[in-house]
Parts: structure tokens; C-alpha cells; sequence
């Protein structure tokens, strides 16, 4: 009996529940964007002077500022050398300069970037013959060092400023951070040493770890290796301190080493706590604000901070990003673009908001009114703003992202050049225009259509209502609210000014209305252009539910060409369904973040339409940014799906029976001859019960079902086996093991088995006080019930990790070395030792992907959708 139509779906978890993580480092992101924007808001005035000393600089200061960078890189390649050769492993110095370069490139744009960039571009090293653990441990000290290195400068140097007086509540703070920050890494350290609490949870969250914690504890260090680590990661801040003093020099400023080593420390600081861009507009203000409290004017200051950003910040950027082309790689063409972009929309703001060349604007006044330059700056700098943003989605893959990056270049060529014939801007923005159309087949992810028409309808709605508002507002508005009699144009300016959020200094509020009302304003802009953004970016919603009709067809397909014991579950209701375009095959999946995950095969008649389907699965997961990976697959069907460049994993065996050849003679038998004899002694006998099964004895099993949960402290899991369903058990046949009193104390269900010749069960389940060898008992009845039906095979089921005897990659070994010697995976092992009682045949079932880092969250993907 197929599954009933109505069974409850599972519902998807909410867009804003999945993506909540995401979601708040991109609000945090933003409050940092926030503050650089405020900053150049506040320093409008002097941005124009800055301007006038940025062009001043010696050059000969400049060229001593880029040698030392490259000193720099070379310093952190070989602290890269030392933190690997501190736990007796050695890598070359220039794998050593490509991991740093390329690590601190992808930093800007991970989640805590600093340290999340660790784990990245692991696989050549391990081709080296280098573990993974031994890389994580070398990177590990290489971060920590990184650390220590900040508060073993920083300690004399605040001592000293506080001789001097000039240490202040910031800097306490900063420091203060840092202090702790330490201290929580090494108390974490010792923590999964001692194999206290912190290691017992993190092992229940992710007991993949524990793999890496155990090596990860047998790993020696060598003292002297991490002496250097530390003496060279103190020379990269005494880099960094020269690199200020060097800024301060090519200005032709008063030096203060001081003043040097308190900026860079604050700046460092921010690096390390920074969630998301590398600290990026906080940086700037920050450093800006404690160069002026040690004397530097406003100008002076923000020179000081943009020199140094280039020489600490893009300039090893830009570096990192040559490096990639040493190896075109995805990678590489997803980050190039979002860089780029991130840069046009800095270029920009500050574009907009330093004067332009007179000479220039002399020249447009010929060609155009105020109004339209006047609105050229405001469309840029709007423009600039939307870039910040959407370079970070580029990285998704979003199509409407690419096209949203696209369409705000050009109106940025257009508008550098109609508000100061800028052409030096408008050509950075004609290279990234060439560039995202060199690029464009790697944005691929749809978007949703109708919520994207809704939200656009939406957005020019809500703009049309807010500027009606604010120029009837203004236009009518008395004199003293703002002290301004409003002309209509002004009244036009006046709102579009604040609803982009720019405003004018020249709008001061007299009243409390009158900030009421600005922010009314202000309010409108920026929820119109969030939710407009949020449109573009939110992911094409695939469909959330299969319907009747499609499992119906599924259903057929399988009746004809079903050879599988998993291929029952494929209809079950928990899965959504492709259908190949040949109309005899079909998938069954589920959707896990940005994975689609197949249940073993398609159902097909032949090698070649399941070779078809799988090719089409794989373009409709890549065309809606999903990743297609395939679960407990036979090792039958790996030449097909190698042939389509995939690789395969082996999970581990499924046991099968000979009914017709099964005996219960023997020594081997012993233990289960005993245990059967047992049960009958205690009276209880087993009964089977054929379909449709009474309303009163399923709730019996009911009962049973939910005492068996409570008792092993599990929960009903499904994917690639069922749950207890009333309806579905109902028209199933049930053996169950009842006592003197007719209470049943033990079950199972036999479910449809499409594989030639085989039968197979599904729920196994019993009390608390059922006695030893029930599970014996119950299977004996099974084999023997088959074997009066004339059915050759007993499908035993899954056994997660067993069989694996030879291991050739790192996962394989990683899955060898859990299943015999870690704890948390025992009960895998009991359950092969349980199953080989019966003498089966094991078959490999293997884990099909196509690239190596989907096995990183491989694990989470299918927990998540064994989950009912």
C-alpha cells in the first residue's frame, strides 16, 4: 500500500528563521557601513582639502610604504612556515605566501573573516601528504599567535602612553577586548584538551569533530617553531606601526611613534571583532578619531588613515586577488566581480563628496543645467551605497544580483561623467562592466519572479506616496518650522535629498514636527530601498510540496520500474519529486540549505534514462543554486554517475538475507536459538496480522511505538525509512509479539520491496519491559513468514560506516576511524555486530557529489532532512 494523500507535510523552516545568521551580519555589516558613511557625512568639508594633500604626498615615501607591504607579505608566508613547522610538519614558502594572500583576500568577505579564512585552501597542502588536522592546528597557532603578538606590542605601548597621559577610555577598551578575547581562545584550548564539558558538547553537536579532536590531541608541538611564530607575528605589527609612521612622513607631518602604535592597535582590535568586511568603516573612523586626539587635525588625520588602508589593507587585497590567477578556479570568478564592486561603490562616495575639478564643471555648464549635475552627484553617490550592498550577494550567485551590479555600473559611467566628466571613475566603472559580462555564466540562481514584481510594484508605490507627502509637506509647511519658505523645486530637492537618505546641512529643524517629519521621510526611503534590495535578492522558492497528481504518476513509475527497497520512501510525503522529460523517470529529494538531496537512484527503466534524469536534476539544481548530491547509492549504479564526472563515498552496507538457505543450526546460531527458546518459556507467542489492520490494535502499536521513543530517547526520523503513520500501518501486514494477556510488547511492519525477489520491514519496535531476545524472536517470524510466501531475500537495512576495509581519501579514513574507536559512533558498530547474526550478504551503499567541499556540510544537510 503506497502512502496516503493525507498525510501531513512537513513545513519548510521560514525564510527569515534559515537565514537568521546571515541575516544579522548583514545588519552588523551595515552598522559598520553605517559609521564610515556617517564619518564622511560629518568630514564633508574636509574631504575636498584631503583631496588637495593626497596629491602631495612624496613619492619616494610611497615607494618605501609599497616595499615594506611587500615585506610584509613575505613576513606572514614565513610565520606561515613557522606555525606549520611548530607542529613538525613543513610546507614551502611560496604555498606558504599563496595561503596567506589567498586566505586574507577571502577574509573580506567570510563571517568573521579572520578567523573563519583558516579553514580555507586546505587541498594542495594536503596533497603534500599533510592532514587536515595537522593544517587546522598549524592554522590555529597561526591565529592565536596572531593575537598574542597584538597585546605583547600593546602592553609596553599603553604603559608608556599612560605615562604620558594620553591613554584614553577608548584604547582601555580596545585593549580590554583583546585581553579577553585571548584569554576565552586559551580557556577554549584547554577546554577540548581536557576533554571536559565544552568537548563533550561540541562532540553531540558535530561528532565529525571528534575525529579531528583526537588526532588533534595527539599532535606534538615544537617549542622553539612557536617561539618564531610569535617573534615574526611581533614583527608584522612593528610592519604595521612603520606603515602609520610612513603615512604620517609622505604628508610631511609631524611623526609621533606614539601616535602610530595607539592608531594601529585600535585598528587591529577592529580586525579581530569585526563580523564581516574586515571591519570596514569602523576602521576608518576609528583610526581618524585617536590620530586628532594626539594633535592631528581632521585632514591630517584622514590622509594619515587612507594612506595607511593602502598600504594595510588594499594593497595586500589587490595582491591576494593577482594570486587566484595563478589557478583560475569558481572561487575566483565569484570574488573578482564582488571586490570590484565593493571598490566602485567606495570610488564613488567619495567621488561624490570631494569637489570637483572646476575646470571640468566649467565645461558641463555648457551642456547642462545645475539641476541635472546636481543630480548626477546624488544618483552616484545612491549608486555607490546599492554597490556596498550587493557586492556582498554577488558571492550567492544571484542572477538578479548580476544584473542589479550591471545596471548600477552604467548609471554609474553615466553619472561620473555628467557630474564632472570624471572619466578617470566612469573607466574603473567600464572595467567592471566588461568584467561582469566576462563572468556572467557563473551567476546563475534565480530569484522569485511574482515577490520580485511585488516588491518592485511595492517599492515605486511606496516612493510615489512618500515624495507626494514630502513636497505637499514641505511645499505647505509654515516658515518656522524650518525657517525656509519653500519654493516647489525646493520642496522636490528637499525630499529626494532625504529620502535617499542624504539630506543637507542646510535643512535645520526648528520644532519637534519638523524632526518628525524629515524622518518620516527619511523612514519611507529606507524601508522602500531595503525591501526593493530584499526582492532582488531573495533565492528563486522552489516548490515547497509535491502535489496529488505528481505522486500518483511517481507511484506508477515505480510499480513498473521499481527495483530498490528504498523505493518505497521515494513517494513518501516527505518528498518532492523531478520528473525526467522523458516521462518514465523520476527523482526523489529534499531540499537542505543549498543542497538538493536525491534518495539513492532515480526510479528508471534502464541505465540510460536514469542517466538522463540525473544530467537534467543536475541542471535544474544549478540553474536554482542548488547542489545535487545523492544518498546511499549502490555501488551498481557508480559507473553511471562517474560517468557524468561525479565521485562517490562510501557510507557504509546494507545486509541481505537467504531466506531459502537461513537455518538456525549451527554454533553460530546459538545465542538466537537460545533467545527464542527464552520467549516462548515466558509465554509470549507472535501473530500476524494482515491488512487492514483494526483501529484498536493500531493504537496498541501506537503505544508501543511511543514507549520505544521515550525509552531510547530518540525521535522519529525519515528520508530513507518511515515514521509510526496510523494510516499507512493500517494497510500494512504487522507481526507483533504479544504476552499471556494479548498485549502486544513488540512489532514490525512490512513494507513494499521493489527489488526482485526481496522483502523487507520498516519500524522495529518494543517495550521497556519486553524480555531479552524479543528482536530475535520477531525476526525469525519474519524470515520464516517470507519464506512460506516464496520470497527468496530479507532486506536487514542500513549499517551506517560498516565494511569499510580499505580506505583511500581522508573521509574514508576519517569514517573508518570513528566507526572503531570513537564512543559517540558505537552503537553503529553494535548495530553491524547485531545484523550479523543472521548471516547476511553486505552490498557498499556509497554518498554521490561532484566537488570535494561538498562534503563539508554534508553532514548537517542529511541531518537535516532526516527530520520529519
Amino acid at each position: 500500500m503506497f502512502h496516503s494523500s493525507h498525510e501531513t507535510r512537513r513545513q519548510h523552516i521560514p525564510f527569515l528563521q534559515e537565514n537568521g545568521k546571515l541575516i544579522f551580519q548583514f545588519l552588523f555589516t551595515l552598522l559598520f557601513i553605517g559609521l564610515g558613511w556617517w564619518f564622511i557625512r560629518n568630514e564633508k568639508a574636509e574631504l575636498g582639502h584631503v583631496r588637495d594633500v593626497l596629491f602631495r604626498a612624496e613619492p619616494r615615501w610611497i615607494i618605501a610604504g609599497i616595499g615594506v607591504v611587500l615585506f610584509y607579505i613575505l613576513v606572514q608566508g614565513l610565520m606561515y612556515k613557522a606555525a606549520f613547522s611548530s607542529v613538525h610538519t613543513r610546507i614551502g614558502l611560496g604555498d606558504a605566501l599563496l595561503l596567506f594572500l589567498r586566505r586574507n583576500f577571502i577574509s573580506v568577505f567570510l563571517p568573521a573573516g579572520g578567523v573563519s579564512s583558516l579553514a580555507f585552501y586546505t587541498k594542495e597542502i594536503e596533497k603534500k601528504g599533510i592532514s587536515k588536522t595537522q593544517i587546522y592546528y598549524a592554522s590555529s597557532i597561526y591565529g592565536f599567535v596572531g593575537i598574542l603578538s597584538v597585546v605583547i606590542v600593546a602592553v609596553p605601548a599603553f604603559l608608556y602612553a599612560l605615562t604620558k597621559g594620553r591613554v584614553g577610555g577608548n584604547e582601555w577598551l580596545a585593549l580590554l577586548a583583546t585581553f579577553v578575547l585571548l584569554a576565552f581562545i586559551y580557556w577554549l584550548y584547554k577546554a577540548l584538551i581536557s576533554k571536559g564539558k565544552i568537548y563533550n558538547w561540541l562532540i553531540s553537536k558535530f561528532p565529525k569533530l571528534e575525529v579531528y579532536l583526537d588526532e588533534f590531541q595527539s599532535l606534538q608541538t615544537h617549542r622553539i617553531q612557536i617561539v618564531y611564530t610569535i617573534l615574526l607575528s611581533v614583527l608584522i605589527e612593528l610592519i604595521g606601526i612603520t606603515h602609520a609612521y610612513i603615512a604620517m612622513l609622505a604628508f610631511g607631518f609631524s611623526p609621533s611613534i606614539l601616535s602610530a602604535v595607539m592608531a594601529y592597535l585600535v585598528v587591529v582590535v577592529f580586525l579581530i571583532v569585526s563580523p564581516f568586511l574586515r571591519g570596514l568603516g569602523a576602521i576608518e573612523v576609528s583610526m581618524t578619531y585617536i590620530l586628532t586626539q594626539f594633535g592631528y587635525s581632521n585632514v591630517e588625520a584622514i590622509a594619515i588613515m587612507i594612506l595607511f588602508r593602502f598600504f594595510e589593507f588594499w594593497l595586500p587585497l589587490f595582491t591576494g586577488m593577482l594570486s587566484f590567477l595563478l589557478k583560475i578556479d569558481k572561487l575566483l570568478m565569484r570574488i573578482i566581480p564582488s571586490i570590484l564592486l565593493l571598490f566602485l561603490g567606495v570610488v564613488n562616495i567619495v567621488s561624490v563628496l570631494t569637489p570637483a575639478i572646476s575646470e571640468r564643471l566649467k565645461i558641463l555648464h555648457e551642456f547642462f543645467f545645475s539641476g541635472v549635475i546636481f543630480s548626477s552627484n546624488l544618483v552616484v553617490l545612491v549608486t555607490g551605497l546599492l554597490l556596498l550592498v550587493t557586492a556582498v550577494f554577488m558571492l550567492k550567485g544571484l542572477r538578479s544580483a548580476w544584473w542589479l551590479a550591471l545596471f548600477l555600473s552604467i548609471v554609474s559611467v553615466v553619472g561620473h561623467l555628467t557630474k564632472g566628466i570624471d572619466y578617470e571613475e566612469a573607466s574603473v566603472a567600464l572595467l567592471i562592466i566588461a568584467i561582469l559580462l566576462f563572468t556572467r555564466k557563473e551567476y546563475y540562481i534565480r530569484n522569485n519572479p511574482k515577490l520580485r514584481m511585488i516588491g518592485i510594484r511595492t517599492a515605486l508605490f511606496s516612493t510615489l506616496a512618500a515624495f507626494v507627502y514630502g513636497i505637499v509637506g514641505f511645499y505647505f509647511l509654515d516658515k518656522k518650522q524650518f525657517s525656509i519658505e519653500f519654493s516647489f523645486i525646493q520642496s522636490v530637492k528637499y525630499t529626494f535629498q532625504n529620502f535617499f537618505l542624504v539630506g543637507n546641512s542646510d535643512l535645520v529643524p526648528r520644532s519637534a514636527f519638523a524632526r518628525d517629519f524629515l524622518w518620516t521621510i527619511k523612514g519611507s526611503g529606507f524601508i522602500s530601498i531595503v525591501f526593493l534590495l530584499y526582492t532582488f535578492i531573495r533565492p528563486y522558492v522552489l516548490k515547497e510540496e509535491t502535489s496529488e497528481d505528481e505522486y500518483a504518476e511517481a507511484r506508477d513509475l515505480t510499480e513498473h520500474y521499481g527495483k530498490s527497497q528504498l523505493d518505497y520512501f521515494k513517494t513518501y510525503f516527505d518528498k518532492l519529486i523531478f520528473r525526467g522529460s522523458d516521462g518514465m523517470s523520476f527523482i526523489a529529494y529534499k531540499v537542505s540549505g543549498n543542497f538538493a538531496v536525491a534518495l539513492e537512484d532515480p526510479v528508471a527503466p534502464d541505465a540510460g534514462s536514469m542517466k538522463q534524469c540525473i544530467e537534467e536534476f543536475r541542471k535544474y539544481c544549478f540553474e536554482n543554486g542548488l547542489k545535487d548530491i545523492y544518498y546511499r547509492v549502490p555501488s551498481e549504479s557508480l559507473p553511471v554517475y562517474k560517468s557524468l564526472k561525479k565521485k562517490a563515498m562510501f557510507l557504509g552496507q546494507e545486509g541481505v538475507v537467504d531466506t531459502f538457505s537461513f537455518s538456525l543450526e549451527g554454533r553460530s546460531m546459538k545465542s538466537v536459538r537460545n533467545a527464542i527458546s527464552k520467549v516462548k518459556e515466558l509465554g509470549y507467542v507472535a501473530k500476524i496480522i494482515q491488512p487492514p489492520v483494526l483501529d484498536g490494535t493500531i493504537q496498541k502499536l501506537k503505544a508501543v511505538s511511543n514507549e520505544w521513543l521515550q525509552t531510547t530517547g530518540r525521535e522519529e526520523i525519515i528520508f530513507s525509512q518511515g515514521m509510526f503513520s496510523e494510516i499507512e500501518i493500517k494497510y500494512q501486514t504487522v507481526i507483533v509479539v504479544e504476552n499471556k494477556e494479548e498485549k502486544i510488547i513488540a512489532f514490525l511492519n512490512i513494507i513494499p520491496d521493489f527489488a526482485p525477489d526481496e522483502g523487507t520491514f520498516d519500524l522495529l519496535r518494543k517495550t521497556k519491559d519486553a524480555p531479552n531476545g524479543v528482536m530475535d524472536f520477531i525476526l525469525i517470524e519474519l524470515i520464516n513468514y517470507l519464506k512460506n510466501k516464496h520470497i527468496h531475500f530479507l532486506n536487514l537495512g542500513f549499517a551506517p560506516l560498516s565494511g569499510l576495509t580499505d580506505p583511500d581519501s581522508f573521509p574514508e579514513k576519517s569514517i573508518k576511524f570513528a566507526y572503531e574507536k570513537i564512543r559517540s559512533f558505537s552503537h553503529y558498530k553494535g548495530m553491524r555486530e547485531y545484523k550479523e547474526k543472521f548471516n547476511p550478504v553486505w552490498n557498499d551503499k556509497y554518498l554521490v557529489y561532484s566537488h570535494d567541499y561538498d562534503l563539508i556540510q554534508a553532514p548537517v544537510v542529511l541531518s537535516n532532512v532526516i527530520k520529519p
